[in-house]
């Protein structure tokens, strides 16, 4: 990819980042006068930036997921402890950033060290401009992920503990039990060397092709759930963080990637084309046959 492409490219990534953290910032409480919300997505961005220069001396990828996910615990931490009154919302808000941040974290750090690299990076990491463009949009990626849970603990609106509270708990512990669920048994699968270049369609993926981001987007669900009583005025636009997750998900990376990857692979195998064609793409449902 150029620089022509990759510079444009981190620019609409800052840019569409700031504008919506602007406009977030409204409804926010202050620290020294600066608004709560901007700030954290500030750091979000400058922890991308500081890992990424090493990363690019060194020419490696290896702490690429595992600093998105600690970008995850460390804005939700700060948060937590920056705002002037914790309710229980917050907390919990918290709890599940960190516990979700922490799994998958470690499980794709260790996977590209037993891999010994991602093969995304292979040329991506020689290129300056290319390199950081992907680290910025993993900061995008944080900051709007996170964004209506971010705005619900900065809010200056602040509700006790009620129904979508329980309710948005209840939807992403479902989500995180799927996404664990089907991480493992895709693990477990790979692990035996008689699958090597075979597909899985046995347990969760028997009823899915991608249950492990149906479950993604689940949890995501989830937290905003539990931030929506809280949010007002401009934070509303902060809504974006489910409808962002799905799209990133099931469009630009994730599914699209992975069914382009498997028809390249097994396009032509006729126990793949009855498994595309009677498993649905993402979520669970029993197969057709």
């Amino acid at each position: 990819m150029p620089n022509k492409t990759t510079i444009p490219a981190s620019f609409v990534v800052i840019l569409l980042s700031t504008l919506i953290a602007f406009a977030a910032n409204q409804g926010s409480v202050f620290i020294s006068n600066v608004p709560l919300f901007g700030f954290v997505v500030l750091l979000i961005f400058v922890i991308q930036w500081l890992v990424f220069i090493p990363s690019f001396i060194n020419r490696t990828e290896h702490f690429f997921d595992l600093t998105g996910s600690l970008t995850f615990m460390s804005a939700s931490l700060f948060t937590l402890m920056a705002i002037p009154e914790i309710y229980l919302r917050d907390i919990v808000i918290t709890l599940l950033v960190v516990v979700w941040a922490t799994r998958l974290g470690s499980f794709l750090f260790f996977r590209v060290r037993k891999d010994g690299g991602d093969g995304r990076f292979d040329i991506m990491k020689t290129k300056f401009w290319w390199f950081l463009m992907t680290w910025n949009i993993q900061g995008m990626w944080v900051f709007l992920s996170l964004a209506a849970g971010l705005a619900a603990m900065t809010s200056q609106n602040k509700i006790e503990a009620d129904i979508f509270l329980v309710l948005g708990t209840l939807i992403w512990i479902l989500g995180f039990s799927i996404e664990v669920i089907a991480d493992n048994q895709k693990s477990k699968f790979r692990s035996n060397p008689e699958n090597k270049d075979k597909f899985i369609t046995t347990g969760i993926w028997s009823w899915s092709r991608h249950p492990n981001y149906f479950g993604e987007i689940l949890l995501w669900i989830g937290i905003t759930v539990i931030a929506l009583p809280v949010l007002q005025g401009w934070q509303f636009i902060t809504l974006i963080s489910p409808i962002f997750i799905i799209i990133l998900l099931t469009q630009i990376s994730g599914v699209r990637l992975l069914e382009l990857r498997g028809k390249k692979k097994w396009g032509d195998n006729e126990e793949y084309k009855n498994y595309i064609k009677n498993t649905s793409v993402l979520i669970p449902l029993p197969p057709k046959k």
